[in-house]
């Protein structure tokens, strides 16, 4: 089995990441946390147009096929580089609505594959992630899943960017076993998702936090040189190096259908998400004072590595699922 990305996949990173450094994403994602979704919509339209979410929708609707192994490179590179939105939920509410096949999927995944619809899936805890932004929000309880007609107040979020809110009331899409299994298929792919964003996360903070510790001085040399600072360095390296297989290993088990899948992408979730959380930590400790305070642009990564840590799954939820055999 492969678990390393093929040369077109890895040209696939290449361009994503010309892409959204050329876009300025932490201003985008300020600009998100703060309400205003317009730079982050138009941001949207650019990675529908690289087919980023078509990785998600079948053929039939405007999409290239569910590829796990494309959507690893592409959350990898959107972790990396802090892109706000729910980008994960509507990978997931695509993938929970060609499962079930009804009506709603017609409707909203050929414009979840042209970038045209943000769609909001909650099946994880009681809060939608971006409501104010979403054209569709998806309820999931139990066997029944059903389309929220509006939303609650902002609540208080780590991460200004991952704007969470309480969804209310809804019409009724579809209730039975087809449901349930849907949504445990969605739940799949969005933790192989946000692990992906955790992996790129964490190689962002490592640079930065390396790209600091090579220029700040103390003593007269470079704070880099002490060995207590390249200790946690390696440290952080090596739980990065250890999660990488895990997350593109998981991806061709998912696409293949294989009843480890679910034990495999909850054992990729744990890692990333653990490794970009000493990330965030380490890189908080060696940036000092600085990296406590919102202004520089650091602290767009360092409080957004628990959230995803946390989210579709916590590390004790994912090893319980491992476990579960």
């Amino acid at each position: 089995m492969r678990f390393l990305p093929s040369a077109e996949q890895r040209e696939f990173a290449r361009a994503l990441d010309g892409l959204l450094t050329a876009s300025d994403t932490p201003a985008v994602a300020r600009a998100w946390a703060a309400g205003d979704h317009k730079p982050g919509r138009a941001l949207w339209g650019r990675l529908a147009e690289a087919g980023v979410f078509g990785l998600a929708v079948s053929a039939r609707h405007g999409g290239m096929g569910l590829l796990p192994a494309e959507l690893t490179v592409a959350f990898t590179e959107l972790g990396r580089h802090v892109v706000p939105g729910p980008l994960v939920e509507t990978v997931a509410a695509a993938a929970f609505l060609e499962r079930l096949d009804t009506g709603a999927a017609a409707e909203w995944l050929p414009r979840i594959a042209a970038g045209e619809a943000l769609v909001s899936l909650c099946a994880d805890g009681p809060y939608a992630l971006d409501a104010d932004a979403a054209d569709a929000v998806l309820v999931v309880e139990g066997d029944t899943v059903r389309r929220a007609e509006g939303h609650g107040p902002a609540q208080a979020s780590l991460d200004p960017a991952r704007r969470l809110f309480r969804p209310r009331g809804g019409t009724v899409l579809a209730r039975g076993p087809a449901v349930t299994a849907a949504a445990a298929h969605a739940l799949d792919i969005a933790r192989l998702a946000t692990a992906a964003q955790s992996l790129g996360l964490g190689r962002a903070l490592l640079a930065q936090t390396v790209s600091h510790v090579t220029r700040r001085t103390q003593f007269g040399v470079p704070i880099g040189s002490f060995q207590a600072v390249k200790h946690r360095l390696a440290d952080i390296l090596i739980a990065l190096e250890f999660a990488q297989p895990l997350v593109h290993g998981a991806a061709p088990a998912l696409a293949a259908g294989a009843s480890s899948a679910g034990r495999e992408v909850a054992a990729a979730k744990v890692a990333a998400g653990e490794a970009g959380h000493a990330a965030a930590r380490t890189a908080l400790q060696l940036h000092g004072a600085l990296g406590y305070t919102e202004e520089p642009a650091l602290s767009l990564w360092t409080r957004k590595a628990r959230p995803l840590r946390d989210a579709w799954g916590t590390p004790a939820e994912c090893r319980r699922r491992v476990l579960a055999g």
